[in-house]
């Protein structure tokens, strides 16, 4: 069973509230190839987060093949693009794996990505629909995702499917006892929350050059070399939509926070409705509900005047935090935009960002209600 997440709590300070003593550096992340039509995945998971007020930005790593029609697009959505070089595994091995997913092993680069100190990635074929910021939070030193779906005909070469076993309903049908241990927990690598690390980076590097690839190329690897940090998350942050009729006792729709749309005819950008389940009333509902955000020309990257050239992601994360400012119970709720004032205006300054400053406070009194 997945454990319940609980954010983590700052320690008091002076004055009666609760501040970090450093932001952390933190980010999402996605990986995108080819100039095929996956940019819109990307550019509908950038306006996903802008929706749901993400604290945070969204790096896409993209490979050299990636158009400069397509960087420039991921750009004007806000995005921070980033070229990566490509990851394959041994040569003459890939015959082991499915082809479209080889060149996934370049998302190993993801953990050279040390200026920030945890990232979470997401496949360009997910949505947001509500904030999930808080997973920043879970204690370091593990990897978090979701556990995976045995069920589909895509893993007829796993044993699981094979006797019918599946992690999401272990006691449905038991593991043969005759094939020794169950497997260990498996998870979708669509998302996960990790901590680049140099050390980590080189050691996959390493590790993929003398590794078999499998069916499932890099998700098959990752489980193989997290499989003592990996910590399941509840299904609601990365429902896989096969779930939807294979395991439909363990979904609650209005508690699912990312959709994952990897099922046969499911993307958004490319659904037609006539593969297998798609036309399902709920699956309609979320391809309508993706298509719903990305048309939404309010949800646009706008980049604020007096910004230009100057970094403010630790700027934007410690306004978005003000609500944890706590003041005691008898002071008023205006002397939370003195505090925050006082702590920040010093840094604008200094950056040549009044204009930028008066439009945050502004925006910061409307949360606050004064």
């Amino acid at each position: 069973m997945a454990p319940e997440l609980v954010r983590t709590a700052a320690k008091s300070g002076a004055a009666g509230f609760t501040k970090p003593a450093t932001l952390p550096r933190r980010a999402y992340v996605t990986f995108l190839a080819g100039n095929g039509d996956y940019v819109k995945g990307v550019v509908g998971l950038a306006k996903g987060l802008r929706r749901v007020k993400s604290a945070y930005p969204l790096v896409v790593a993209v490979l050299p093949d990636v158009p400069e029609e397509h960087r420039k697009i991921l750009e004007s959505q806000g995005c921070l693009v980033r070229e990566i070089e490509p990851v394959y595994p041994p040569e003459n091995q890939t015959q082991f794996a499915m082809a479209y997913y080889v060149i996934n092993y370049s998302k190993l680069r993801i953990w050279e990505f040390v200026e920030y100190s945890k990232m979470i990635y997401l496949d360009g074929d997910i949505q947001v629909f509500e904030n999930i910021d808080h997973l920043f939070d879970l204690p370091d030193g593990q990897f978090y995702a979701v556990m995976d779906c045995f069920c589909e005909k895509t893993w007829s070469d796993s044993p699981q499917y094979k006797v019918g076993y599946c992690q999401q309903c272990p006691d449905k049908v038991q593991w043969p006892k005759e094939l020794g241990r169950p497997p260990c927990l498996y998870f979708n690598a669509g998302m996960f929350v990790f901590e680049p690390s140099i050390d980590t980076y080189h050691d996959l590097l390493k590790t993929v050059q003398v590794t078999t690839p499998t069916s499932f190329a890099e998700q098959d690897f990752l489980n193989m070399y997290f499989k003592d940090i990996y910590k399941p998350i509840p299904l609601s942050y990365n429902l896989v939509l096969a779930m939807l009729w294979r395991h439909p006792e363990n979904v609650n729709l209005d508690q699912v926070k990312v959709v994952h749309y990897c099922a046969a005819g499911s993307k958004p950008w490319r659904y037609t409705g006539k593969e297998e389940n798609m036309q399902r009333e709920d699956i309609k509902m979320l391809v309508k509900k993706w298509w719903d955000i990305y048309n939404d020309s309010s949800l646009d990257y706008k980049p604020l005047s007096g910004t230009e050239g100057v970094d403010i992601e630790p700027f934007v994360h410690a306004l978005s935090e003000v609500e944890s400012v706590k003041v005691g119970g008898s002071v008023d709720k205006c002397l939370d935009l003195v505090l925050v004032y006082t702590l920040f205006s010093t840094l604008i300054s200094l950056c040549g960002m009044i204009q930028l400053f008066d439009e945050a406070m502004q925006s910061v009194s409307r949360n606050l209600g004064v």
